[in-house]
């Protein structure tokens, strides 16, 4: 799961990332009703979020270039 984010475009990264925090904040609303099934979950998906941040920064630093 951790590369897979390597082969989207620059578009879909941030697409991915809005979907993803969309999701994350519904399971954060679960977790505090109480009806989470995964509470390992959040944290993963946190992270997810947090390496699309990444490879969007590096982006806009010039590190990775638009293919």
């Amino acid at each position: 799961m951790k590369n897979s984010f390597d082969k989207l475009s620059y578009n879909e990264l941030v697409a991915k990332r809005d979907e993803l925090y969309k999701s994350y904040l519904n399971m954060r609303m679960e977790k505090v009703l109480g009806h989470v099934e995964n509470p390992l979950q959040v944290r993963n998906v946190r992270r997810q979020i947090a390496r699309l941040n990444t490879i969007i920064h590096e982006y806009a630093l010039g590190i990775r270039k638009a293919k």
